[in-house]
């Protein structure tokens, strides 16, 4: 709300963007929303004396624990179609909104992070993006291949004619040869773009709002333009970290439930649900920064944490069904 002012961004426009990112807060928080479910759901039966009544036909804690799984799978998997067709949809068009609105209260018609592209020895930025997605603040640099500047382009505006073919409006052309700068102006000049097809709108927004198509699209220019990918790897790793994470805390639900099977309340227990589960959030996004921040391998940063924890979990479920 601190950007809400009243010639630009509404709290109308503010209501609204929050709540086109309630699926992408759903997804971040299924691990957490998964171990109190657990807790509650499972705390329910035994409260009732349901768990009691199932385990006297012959089910073990694990078998009740393996149930408890497969109800997960299918609530990661919902998650999951959530993330990719409902989360990262939303949650761009909800950037792009408050971007617009807060550039039209700043008394400017841009909007957006700069961008930029690499093409060989060509190396593109665009300021950013105008209300109609088309750039603005286009410059052009052409190295050579001892790395000195051959030739500079800055155009003012550019219209998208198609996926690589621009029209730069208002452009300054400078060239060194042998010593010398020339200076070419022009009202128009049509450019190859460096970009990739995927529209500037979804390049100016951060990794993390990507669905799995647009990063591996993504990816896959990076590498081929040689550009560093590292950020979006991870992020795209992270798409199966955080179900394999929910499923290790649905497994953790198993142990709070039978470690005090007979009490009355479960208060308790959510408490130090809620603990764990703000522990277990913590620790992967320090681990997944820490990855980032050291250049480690993006499935090992990614999974290794979420995979320990299911590991955790099923000894402690096998650990409870031999005590009991």
């Amino acid at each position: 709300l601190d950007d809400v002012s009243p010639g630009g961004y509404r709290w109308t426009q503010a209501v609204l963007v929050v709540l086109m990112t309630l699926p992408r807060t759903l997804v971040e928080l299924s691990p957490f929303i998964a171990l109190l479910g657990g807790i509650v759901g499972l705390g329910q039966l035994s409260k009732n004396s349901e768990l009691t009544a199932i385990r006297s036909t012959g089910f073990s804690i694990f078998r009740i624990a393996l149930v408890a799984l497969v109800a997960g799978i299918l609530w990661t998997v919902s998650l999951g179609a959530i993330d990719e067709w409902v989360a990262s949809p939303l949650q761009q068009q909800a950037l792009q909104i408050k971007s617009t609105a807060t550039a039209l209260g700043e008394d400017d018609d841009i909007t957006g992070n700069m961008l930029w592209a690499r093409r060989g020895n060509e190396f593109v930025t665009v300021k950013s993006l105008n209300e109609q997605g088309q750039p603005v603040g286009v410059e052009i640099f052409h190295y050579r291949d001892d790395l000195s500047l051959e030739s500079y382009i800055y155009a003012r505006s550019a219209t998208i004619k198609d996926d690589k073919t621009w029209i730069l409006h208002g452009v300054n052309h400078k060239k060194w040869l042998n010593g010398k700068e020339t200076l070419e102006t022009s009202d128009n000049l049509a450019w190859q773009s460096a970009f990739t097809s995927m529209d500037l709108d979804e390049l100016s927004m951060p990794g993390n709002t990507f669905s799995v198509r647009q990063l591996n699209h993504y990816i896959h220019y990076l590498q081929e333009t040689g550009q560093p990918s590292s950020e979006y790897r991870l992020a795209l790793w992270e798409k199966l970290g955080q179900p394999i994470l929910t499923l290790a805390m649905i497994l953790l639900a198993v142990p709070f439930t039978f470690s005090a099977p007979r009490s009355p309340g479960m208060g308790s227990r959510l408490a130090v649900g809620v603990i764990v589960g703000l522990l277990t959030w913590i620790s992967y996004q320090i681990m997944v920064n820490l990855g980032l921040l050291f250049a480690l391998s993006a499935p090992v940063t990614a999974l290794g944490l979420p995979v320990a924890f299911v590991l955790v979990a099923l000894s402690l479920v096998y650990w409870y069904d031999r005590q009991h």
